[in-house]
């Protein structure tokens, strides 16, 4: 390839600014570089709450977004992701307490199926019993918050700290609680891609039905 063409590749090269969505009031994420429009779709990029906020206290929630659409050189993005940085969760932790987990896979009143990781940290080492049941709420006060929740809703919850600040209050009746976070959400599936599956499995069932039938 002459020099020629390699310096007309370039200068087809343009840059896209990267939008966050509008729960996050259409901030400007940074910008990609791209010779096609088609390229930007999919890229992800991770920022923190800080940033977005102009926030120092908030750089401990890392923050990340998906390209879905393209519109002249702007691309616009989804949230995909909310995760406490590891030394954030590290100074959380004390010597003669407990940390309480949960990994809690739950679909949204609008059909987005997502991953909700709480934590619980206690004042003191609780029993197992203990433990137990903070898991417990844990996990029915997220269930319960999806459901009534769409998924930007229960985002926002997230972010401002109300689903942590719920937990908290109901657990810290079981055992003395010195925090509650939220260390991680993930979008597992949309929507589209939630009906996709519920559909295959829906075909699979009636395949074996009819593998059934015609064996008798």
């Amino acid at each position: 390839m002459s020099e020629r063409s390699v310096s007309r590749r370039k200068q087809e090269k343009r840059w896209y600014t990267l939008i966050a969505p509008e729960q996050f009031d259409r901030e400007e994420l940074g910008e990609t570089v791209a010779d096609e429009p088609d390229k930007v779709l999919g890229r992800t990029i991770e920022t923190t709450l800080g940033d977005l906020r102009n926030e120092a206290s908030e750089n401990n929630t890392k923050l990340t977004f998906k390209v879905n659409e393209v519109a002249s050189d702007s691309a616009y993005t989804e949230f995909i992701k909310h995760e406490l940085t590891r030394d954030y969760l590290r100074s959380l932790v004390r010597r003669g307490s407990s940390k309480i987990e949960a990994y809690i896979t739950v679909l949204t009143e609008d059909d987005y199926r997502v991953q909700i990781q709480p934590v619980a940290l206690t004042t003191k080492s609780a029993d197992e019993s203990q433990e137990k049941a903070i898991r417990r709420q844990m996990i029915d006060i997220v269930e319960e918050n999806a459901r009534e929740r769409t998924y930007a809703e229960i985002v926002d919850s997230i972010v401002e700290g109300r689903l942590s600040s719920a937990i908290y209050n109901e657990a810290k009746t079981i055992y003395p609680l010195r925090r509650v976070e939220i260390q991680k959400l993930t979008l597992e599936a949309r929507p589209e891609e939630v009906a996709a599956e519920e559909e295959t499995s829906v075909d699979v069932e009636e395949d074996e039905v009819a593998v059934d039938e015609s064996a008798d």
